[in-house]
């Protein structure tokens, strides 16, 4: 070991990537679940985003949840909420400042659910890579049928 390793073990990128993941998941203003997306190319972040109301907009945890106010279960109805999801986030943030995302990568710390697949399907996302998975198998067959690559990363770095 050289003098200046001093034992720090550097992440590799998809890793690296998922722990900024995690750490935009940090801003989520969700009351149920907190998730962080990055949008990658060319190991360079393109666009990041996590779930919580349009900005402007009160947030859940200001105003508290629709979905548990009308008892809407995980997984169903994503529409009967104030929020967008983190993929969203990322994708609309890109098209705001029009950074092209066509043939990248995305790292979610949840495991994208069927109304994100298909905008990541029509917005050229070629890989998708996720920390925490989430039953819904439309999902997993859009993805399927689309033939994007899609990695699930296990937890490495205790977050």
């Amino acid at each position: 070991m050289s003098h200046i390793d001093r034992g720090h073990k550097r992440p590799g990128w998809d890793e690296y990537f998922m722990q900024v993941a995690g750490v935009v998941s940090r801003r989520s203003t969700c009351i149920r679940r907190n998730i962080g997306a990055v949008i990658v190319k060319d190991k360079r972040v393109l666009a990041t985003g996590y779930n919580g109301a349009p900005s402007g907009l009160p947030h859940c945890i200001e105003v508290g949840c629709l979905r548990e106010q009308l008892g809407v279960p995980s997984g169903q109805r994503h529409e009967m909420c104030r929020g967008l999801h983190a993929e969203q986030n990322a994708i609309i943030q890109a098209a705001k400042y029009g950074i092209p995302v066509e043939g990248s990568t995305i790292y979610s710390t949840t495991e994208p659910c069927s109304l994100c697949t298909k905008m990541l399907i029509n917005a050229g996302i070629k890989r998708i890579v996720y920390q925490n998975a989430y039953p819904d198998h439309l999902s997993r067959q859009l993805l399927n049928e689309a033939g994007i690559i899609v990695e699930h990363l296990e937890d490495s770095a205790g977050n």
